[in-house]
Parts: C-alpha cells; structure tokens; sequence
C-alpha cells in the first residue's frame, strides 16, 4: 500500500503510559493495543488471532505481551510471536512527537452489505420504526445494522436499562398503534428477561417483534457460556419464531417476522447466531408489497339482519366498548347517539368515549363506576364491541349480547352469545346504522347517564374530604389530575390500588389514549411503557401512573427518560405498601404479611437522576406540583404520599 494511503492518528499524551504498560486505545473506530517499553512505542490489533482476546487489556511481563484470555505472548512492539510461530497480530507504525504519540493506520475498508443490514432494511421497509433494547456480546453485528440505519434516519434506537423494559416498551407500542416495534438483547438471560413483557403483548394481542441474539451455531447445544435453546424458551409466548441460518433467506425471515406479529396480533421472534449476523449479502431487502392485507373483515349479511333486529327491538340497549374496538369510535358514537343508548367501556379501553359525553358511562367492572354498573343492570340488550368478556370485565352473560369481533375464537369464548357477529368493529357498525329502520324500541337514555353520573360525582366529593395524617386519598389524587392533565394526553397506568382508584375516579376526556398491561396484570408496567407511547405518539402529552410497588420494579428506567429527554409526567402513590396485596390478605381472612415497603423519597431520587421532582403530602399541594410537573420541559416525577386505606 502506498504510504499516501496511511493517515497519522494521535493516541497518547507523551508519559500518558508508564513504562512496561498496555493499554486499549480506539482509532478511527479500531481498537489497538497500545504498549510502551522504554522510550519506544508498539501498536497492535487489539484482538488476538486465537481467541479473540483483547491485548490491551493483557500484561507486559518479563519482555512479553501476554493474552490476558489463555497467556500467549507477543512482542509488545512489533506483535511477533515466540521464535518458530508466524501467528502475529498486525502490527502499526508508531512515532513520538512533541506533542504526543502518534500510530500510522491504512484507510478502512469499506464494510460489506451484510445479513443483518438486509434484516434492518425489510424491518424498515414494513414500516418498523423503533427498536427498544440492550447491546452486548451476542448481537453486535445486528447493532451495527441498526447503527447504520439510525444514522441514515430510517430507524430509532432506544437503549434501556432493563431487557424487562423494552418489551413493555414494545407491548405498549403494539397496543397504542396496532403495528409493532421490536425489542432487542443478547443470547441467555438478555433474551429470557424479555418474557415478561412479551406474554403482556401476548395476552392483550399487541403485534411485537423480538430478536435475540445467540451464541455461534458451532456452540449451541453444547453447554457455551450463555448457551439456551431459545427458540424453546419462547416456544409458548411466540406466535411464529425462527432461527437465521447461514444459507437462510434473511430478508423472507425478517418479513416473515413483521407480517405473523401484524397478522397474528402476537409476538413474533427471531434468534440471531453471532456469526449470520455479519455474512456478507448481497440480497434485496423484503417489504409489504403484495404481502400486507387490509384487515378489514365484512360481516355476513344475515349475521347483520339479525343484530339489526334485535337492537331495534330493544329497549334499554347500553353498547360496552372493549379494546378490540380502539379504531372505531366514531361508528360506536354514531350507533350510540342514534338509539340513545349509553357506552360503558372496559378498563382497557378507558377513554375511548370521554366521561363529558351525554352517553358516556365510565368503566365498567371491577375498575369502574357505579355509573356503568347501574346501566348495565337496568338493560335489556348488550352490544359488546371487541370485549373480551374475562372476569373482570363486568359484563352480565345472562343478558341477550349481540357481540362483534373480527377473531372468531373471541365470539362466545366464554359462554352462549345471542348473536355473534365475525366483522371488523368499525365496518359491522356501518352495516348496522345502514340497516337500522326508522321506527325502533329504544328509549334516549341520556337523562338517565346524567342522573347516575350526578349521584357519583355527589359520592366522590363526598370522599374528596376523606384525609388522613397517613396521607392524600386516591379520589383527590385523581380529582386533581383529571383538572391538571392535558385532554389529548396518552396515559399508561400500572398494576394495583393505585389501577383500581384511576378507573373508578379519573374522568377521561375521550381524547385520551389509556394504556396498561391488561390480562397480564404485570406490575412496573407504567414506566416502561410510556417509552413505547412516546415513541408511537411522540407529540402528545405523557402521563405515567404507579404505585411505590410498581415503580420500584423499573426505577432505573427514569434516567432512560433523562438520556433521550422524553417529557413524561410519571405519578407514584407512595403508600409505603403493597397495598393491594395487603387487601387480598385481609379479604382471605389471612394476616397481612410482607406487604410493607423501604422507599426512597422518589422526587428526591428523580431529581438525582437528572429529572424535576416534585413532593406532595396534602391534597392541597397536588395542583401545584401537577401545574409544576406538566409545565417542566423534560421528565418529571410527582410524588404523592397516599393513604393505603383511602382508595
């Protein structure tokens, strides 16, 4: 190579390394080992040529440079082997100068396409935005595609501190958009501590991709360091999962990948061998073209002329909102208001018609309000649009129910429906309205949701002036919010009392998004998923709510918030307990046990970790440290000590 081709880097202050010392530099994105013995100056490839050992971290001894990973020697300087051996590490032109050391290195060679770079280019391509995760050993070769593609604009990394966390992270993404991000680790346990939050997405049927790195295929099976069948790890939380090989189609897996996840509204895998990662490819990246589908599933006709029939001769019909029918708020609203009928929503889908709505009854079940329950008795008809029907959902299955749902195991998976209608929410309500006569049964109960909600909103200020020395009542927690936070915000709740008392108190506006881990039930949901929300709505107030329990279990995650500066506004009840648990003990006539908690001051915690942190002791201090918290630029943490008993 001609010497015009070798660039000059400086590595070193003079007397920077002591004599007889090794030391790891990185240049121009090469890391070398850097020795010095007297005067003189060596630099080697940091990597050995046997097991990959990282020189620099070795030991000069007695004249040698010794591996630090099996103790073979080099020459410090040149990097020649002991007399008789040709496996020497590459050797660079040092020179001292003045003002410090310098080592010679050719250009880098240009990086090939590589297996991994058709992956990320078909994830991108399928209109994949966002990966969550954690870098290490096993997925360095995926993580330099990815690298690349950020820097090209095509894709957001979001590193976190917990693989827990990307998943949530992910899970939360899937339900919010109804397309799915991926979560990323390494082989082992960075893979297994993503389970978590993959069965969250499992359950709720949230499309999320997750790619794991794995040892070498040469190793697997056969006891390596960090070495576990993963495709069996995931073989009950996957819906469809697949290992790379190297004469695998890269692009058709990673396509595969995105369309089950989309399909299946489930979890889709790949597991990444470290040596596929980096083959060269010259393939084209695959995309949606001719293998995405509209989704949108007609209902059969007679199915729609028998629901028509029995909601025009019902009197008293209420319509329960689930999750399954996010996308169809304004069909429901417009089947609503044409028969007068009220909306109850599952917790789930809290807010998709906002408590200020003539029509709008609040949640229904465990969760909810005695609005919503009172209607749901007094009817004679249930419209159940994308509801799960799970225990604690509330709706009453002796009831005629004509039930929507575009998967046909949801149609009368728990018990005998009346009428179950295989349709997309938002079309099977278009055929409905279409079809309905002029002349129906229904009376306009508008008069009657407002009467209920004026009752409940008589019991709640009633509770509002329920304090204790122990501290602020869950009802004046969530009175203050619902005044302070913005009506187009997205609000990711946790698991426990603190869940319970946010159903039941917070009047949602219908412009906003509630997010939680529903039949999972995962608590330290809150935090980690409002990563997910940011990303999927980055331009919408964030708002995330927990008990001390649930945050404690993602506490880290707050200085995730800091390092991308997302706004979220995190709330914790601080009641010192687990305070649901203690509840369930009570009601089993068992001894509270174990349930107590040591908790930082979480404000002062946030502030440490670079976040505003704001203290509340009395309702009277929540509406300045919300107007404080929603008013700061970057995250913020309002602590609320609450009373364990005022729920």
């Amino acid at each position: 190579m001609n010497e015009s081709d070798l660039d000059w880097y400086r590595v070193a202050d003079l007397d920077e390394l002591a004599d007889g010392r090794v030391r790891t530099v990185t240049v121009d994105g090469r890391s070398l080992a850097l020795t010095r013995c007297g005067d003189e100056y060596g630099a080697l490839d940091n990597r050995c040529p046997h097991q990959g050992g990282p020189l620099g971290e070795g030991s000069i001894e007695n004249g040698w440079l010794r591996c630090p990973w099996h103790g073979y020697d080099y020459h410090p300087l040149t990097g020649e082997p002991p007399e008789g051996f040709s496996d020497a590490p590459a050797c660079f032109t040092t020179e001292v100068r003045g003002d410090g050391v310098f080592v010679r290195l050719p250009p880098r060679a240009e990086e090939p396409r590589s297996a991994a770079d058709v992956m990320v280019e078909t994830l991108v391509a399928w209109g994949v935005t966002h990966v969550f995760g954690m870098v290490g050993h096993s997925n360095l070769g995926f993580a330099d595609a990815l690298r690349k593609a950020e820097l090209r604009g095509d894709i957001t990394y979001v590193g976190i501190r917990h693989e827990g966390a990307a998943a949530f992270a992910a899970s939360a993404f899937g339900k919010l958009t109804g397309r799915p991000a991926a979560c990323f680790a390494i082989a082992g346990p960075g893979s297994t501590n993503l389970l978590t939050g993959l069965y969250d997405a499992k359950v709720d049927r949230a499309p999320a991709l997750a790619i794991s790195g794995q040892v070498p295929s040469h190793q697997l099976g056969r006891g390596a360091f960090q070495d576990l069948d993963l495709q069996a790890a995931f073989a009950d939380v996957a819906d469809w999962q697949a290992t790379a090989h190297g004469a695998s189609d890269h692009a058709e897996l990673a396509t595969l990948a995105v369309k089950h996840a989309i399909d299946r509204r489930g979890v889709s895998h790949l597991v990444l061998p470290d040596e596929i990662q980096d083959l060269p490819s010259d393939s084209p990246a695959g995309g949606p073209d001719g293998r995405d589908v509209d989704r949108r599933v007609e209902p059969p006709a007679d199915r729609i002329r028998e629901a028509v029939e029995l909601i025009a001769g019902a009197n008293r019909p209420v319509i329960v909102v689930g999750h399954g029918a996010r996308r169809a708020v304004g069909e429901v609203l417009t089947l609503a208001e044409r028969l007068g009928a009220p909306v109850l929503t599952t917790f789930k889908a809290k807010g998709l018609v906002g408590d200020g709505h003539p029509l709008g009854a609040g949640v229904l079940g465990r969760s909810g309000t005695p609005v919503a329950s009172w209607l749901m008795n007094e009817s004679d008809l249930v419209i159940a649009l994308g509801v799960s029907f799970s225990n604690h959902t509330g709706v009453a299955d002796y009831k005629d129910i004509v039930q929507v749902d575009d998967d046909p195991a949801s149609l009368g998976r728990f018990h005998p429906v009346r009428c179950a209608v295989l349709g997309e929410v938002s079309c099977t309500l278009e055929r409905v309205c279409a079809s309905l006569p002029d002349e129906i049964s229904a009376v306009d109960q508008r008069a009657e949701v407002a009467q209920r909600w004026e009752l409940w909103r008589n019991e709640k200020t009633r509770r509002l002036g329920e304090e204790s020395d122990s501290g602020v009542s869950s009802v004046a927690v969530f009175d203050a919010l619902a005044r302070q936070c913005p009506p187009d915000a997205v609000i990711c709740v946790d698991v426990g009392n603190n869940t319970y008392s946010f159903g039941r108190y917070f009047e949602s506006s219908g412009d906003q998004a509630v997010i939680m881990s529903g039949y999972l039930g995962s608590i330290g949901f809150a935090l980690p998923a409002a990563l997910g929300a940011w990303a999927a709505e980055p331009h919408r107030p964030l708002v995330s709510i927990s008990g001390d329990g649930g945050l404690g279990q993602y506490l880290a995650e707050l200085t995730t918030f800091v390092k991308y500066g997302i706004p979220v506004r995190h709330l914790v009840l601080d009641n010192s307990e687990l305070g649901k648990i203690s509840k369930e003990q009570r009601a089993a006539q068992h001894d509270v046990w174990q349930t107590d908690l040591v908790n930082p001051d979480f404000a002062e915690y946030a502030r440490l970790c670079g976040a505003a942190g704001f203290s509340v002791n009395s309702s009277g201090e929540l509406d300045r440290a919300l107007e404080s918290a929603f008013s700061t630029e970057g995250p913020a943490l309002v602590h609320v000590r609450t009373d364990v008993d005022l729920v």
